[in-house]
């Protein structure tokens, strides 16, 4: 009873503080948008993880590092980099929808490369004991690239819903009278 002063039900008159405001914007649509993004995160760190593993074995036997797998890990670090700074709360990813489409092309690009080496019955692969893990990785490719367009197609409704709005600023409000 004498601690009755911390719980929120005194607390509806004051300020909106850190607790109050992050819970009122916890919305079901941000929580899926922050799951989007971190499968996001956790896909492009994949790609790094998987990609840069031939790239790191060619070092050390001082052979060509190929350029393919180069891009697969630009790509992901990319995709990491940019989904890390769009989970921020500050951050109106849906304005940024073009940052999506452009990463979405990349994986586009990844995903037509390594799926036209792995895919299928090719079997002129340069090293056989890594063919298994670059055919999966292939699959890693295509959801990365599925994920992608999707915050791209969202944002960019998002986007356009944004633009259409009625507001006091546009000239288009309701007129009260």
């Amino acid at each position: 009873m004498a601690f009755k002063f911390l719980s929120n039900s005194t607390l509806r008159g004051e300020k909106a503080t850190l607790g109050t405001s992050l819970r009122a914007s916890l919305t079901a649509t941000t929580i899926l948008r922050l799951l989007i993004r971190l499968f996001q995160f956790v896909m492009g760190v994949t790609v790094i993880g998987l990609y840069a593993i031939d790239l790191d074995q060619a070092r050390k036997a001082d052979r060509y590092i190929d350029s393919k797998w180069v891009w697969a890990v630009v790509c992901g670090t990319l995709g990491a980099v940019t989904s890390l700074v769009f989970m921020l709360p500050l951050a109106k990813a849906w304005f940024f929808f073009g940052v999506d489409a452009f990463l979405f092309l990349c994986w586009v690009i990844a995903f037509g490369i390594f799926g036209r080496m792995y895919i299928g019955e090719r079997e002129d692969t340069e090293a056989e004991e890594g063919v298994g893990r670059m055919r999966n990785a292939v699959w890693v490719l295509l959801t990365n690239m599925l994920l992608w367009f999707v915050t791209a197609v969202v944002g960019a409704v998002l986007f356009w819903r944004a633009t259409k709005a009625r507001t006091a600023h546009t000239g288009r409000a309701d007129q009260h009278v």
